[in-house]
């Protein structure tokens, strides 16, 4: 009867000394050797590199230049990753996102006399080095931005301290929504970045000197053309020159603007009646010495 229900439950018997193949038993067996036999931890190029976060080409590289190279074999022939192989670029990129490069992991990873804390040490001092310098820059880009918003990166009672009293700070805010699109404004910009207070400083009394020799020589009827009148022009074009370039052709414009302006001839009237007007005219008069038509003079 046994026999019976055997038989209905997994077939015929075999014959004697045979393998007993019951349901299943495929199944199970391949189970077993998955668990039995060693697992291969190789890996592809691609699976590697999406492990790591890092590009193919960047393996590579690395394989390229005998830094870190896979070491086993598919059935196919493709190199692939053992366990040893991975870890090693597994280290590589631990260094490399700390800084180091190349060559400094190579010794690190090869050289058994590289003192893998000095590098580290050196590491860190080099990045101490570029702190700095980065913070340098952002000093720079601060006050880049600034001259770009405002003209003169100064505050307030900086530009007051240094350019006077009865200045106004709101000037340069008012130049820039005039001139902001310009190169000249740009330039501008550029050089008032990287000025220090005392060349404001420098810069302003010139400024102020020159305003006062104007008056003097207004008051003691020195006249448009002469030696002493063309030498105040090209005092004023090299002194103005340190915001920006400033040719003869613009210079002109600037003298227009001098006498038309409202504001700037009111400026320039104070050091004497009639400057604004006497300083356009030594301005034209030593542009025709150098073959410029004031009339026809533009702004380039």
């Amino acid at each position: 009867m046994s026999d019976f229900f055997n038989t209905l439950e997994f077939g015929p018997l075999p014959a004697a000394g045979s393998e007993v193949i019951t349901p299943g038993t495929a199944e199970r067996r391949a189970t077993m050797r998955h668990m039995t036999e060693p697992h291969s931890a190789e890996q592809t190029v691609g699976e590697l590199a999406r492990e790591l976060g890092i590009t193919v080409r960047t393996l590579h590289h690395w394989d390229e230049i005998g830094l870190a190279s896979p070491s086993g074999r598919s059935a196919a022939g493709y190199r692939l990753y053992t366990g040893a192989d991975a870890d090693r670029v597994r280290r590589v990129v631990a260094y490399r996102e700390i800084g180091l490069g190349l060559d400094a992991i190579r010794a690190v990873l090869d050289d058994a006399t590289t003192e893998i804390t000095a590098t580290l040490r050196e590491q860190r001092a080099q990045l101490a080095e570029r702190v700095e310098e980065l913070l340098r820059l952002d000093d720079r880009l601060a006050a880049m931005a600034a001259a770009h918003e405002r003209g003169i990166p100064l505050s307030a009672d900086e530009q007051r301290e240094i350019i006077g009293e009865d200045w106004d700070p709101d000037a340069a805010r008012i130049a820039q929504a005039q001139w902001g699109g310009t190169v000249q404004w740009a330039q501008f910009a550029e050089r008032a970045a990287t000025r220090t207070r005392a060349e404001w400083q420098e810069l302003s009394a010139a400024m102020s000197r020159l305003q006062l020799d104007l008056g003097d020589a207004l008051a003691r009827g020195v006249q448009p053309g002469s030696d002493e009148a063309d030498a105040l022009v090209d005092r004023h074009r090299e002194t103005f020159s340190n915001f920006f370039p400033l040719t003869r052709e613009m210079q002109v414009c600037l003298g227009r603007m001098f006498e038309q302006d409202a504001g700037f001839a009111a400026h320039y009237d104070g050091f004497g009646e009639g400057l604004s007007r006497w300083f356009r005219q030594i301005i034209d008069a030593s542009a025709r010495k150098h073959d410029i038509d004031p009339d026809a003079a533009i702004w380039q």
